[in-house]
């Protein structure tokens, strides 16, 4: 199995991650919804032309959309909504390394990019949304596999200020939001936590000195005859 050897790489490259000091976290976490927000507003100046870009389930005219869906919104209002999230979620993940976000965010965008390209109805799905959710799916299972104490206060700190966003996982008929996208997302997120975060196994205490014991008979002694 290939599997193994590039999780283990996977870990070596962000286990050693420095943490990022809080209000840097912040003023760089401001500068990428700065970012959206000035392709939403050239977005807007064009009629939504750069929509197309966006991810068309099953279509490989569409796929490019796995990467561009994210900066992408069908106006104004869908990315105000989706800013506080953005940030605040972006945040709690970069406070732990700028190496652990890049890595855990690229990985989220990929996979959940590509879980609902491959489940979605057909159509054109752009936002953040999918990225929000896989955050917020992160910083679950990290908390739940790592078992750090800091992390499980952020963790539960996260799902009670955005308890709301949950409700983006049911299905929904007549939402303009696809909630294939959130669950994907969401899911890829999960799993990533789980890649990065594997819950350390409980190595056996070595028995104390003087007291090991030999199967055979001792050092510089003949074994008993036999009859």
């Amino acid at each position: 199995m290939t599997f193994v050897p590039h999780r283990r790489r996977l870990l070596e490259s962000t286990e050693d991650a420095e943490p990022m000091n809080w209000a840097r976290a912040l003023l760089l976490m401001g500068i990428a919804a700065g970012v959206l927000w000035v392709i939403e507003i050239v977005n807007w100046t064009l009629d939504q032309r750069l929509d197309r870009f966006g991810l068309r389930p099953r279509e490989l005219a569409g796929l490019e959309g796995v990467v561009t869906m994210p900066f992408l919104h069908s106006g104004l209002w869908p990315l105000l909504s989706n800013t506080p999230a953005f940030i605040v979620l972006g945040w709690a993940v970069l406070i732990s390394g700028l190496r652990v976000w890049a890595v855990s965010t690229s990985l989220i965008v990929v996979l959940g990019g590509l879980l609902t390209w491959f489940v979605a109805p057909s159509g054109l799905i752009i936002g953040v949304s999918s990225l929000v959710f896989g955050w917020l799916g992160y910083l679950l299972a990290r908390a739940f596999f790592s078992r750090r104490l800091l992390w499980i206060i952020g963790a539960v700190v996260a799902a009670f200020m955005f308890s709301g966003l949950f409700a983006g996982l049911i299905p929904s008929v007549n939402s303009n939001s696809s909630w294939q996208a959130h669950l994907c997302g969401f899911v890829a997120g999960l799993f990533v936590g789980w890649l990065l975060h594997p819950r350390k196994q409980k190595r056996l205490p070595l028995p104390a000195k003087g007291k090991l014991r030999s199967s055979g008979p001792a050092e510089g002694t003949a074994p008993a005859p036999t009859s």
